[in-house]
């Protein structure tokens, strides 16, 4: 499938020192996915960030658009116990 990444997500990506590679590595093999209705999903994935020197999470919003998947935005988050589903 087709990742393409919108024009808001490129632009907080930049702002959040997030990786295009980042983004598409948890896309394709996210660790937990979380829906949010019929089209959207929150796929996640934890990490060690250099640059904060902690395990952090990665969280990208993406929609399926038929044969493409769309990445509305990404953001990462110390706040792993937060969002991280102990049960997966």
């Amino acid at each position: 499938m087709d990742v393409v990444i919108s024009e808001h997500a490129r632009f907080e990506m930049v702002r959040r020192q997030i990786s295009g590679e980042m983004v598409r590595n948890v896309v394709q093999h996210p660790q937990q996915t979380v829906e949010l209705g019929k089209k959207r999903t929150i796929c996640q994935s934890k990490y060690y960030d250099m640059v904060e020197d902690k395990e952090m999470l990665l969280r990208v919003i993406r929609e399926k658009r038929y044969d493409t998947i769309y990445i509305i935005t990404a953001y990462k988050t110390s706040k792993i116990d937060k969002y991280w589903n102990k049960g997966s």
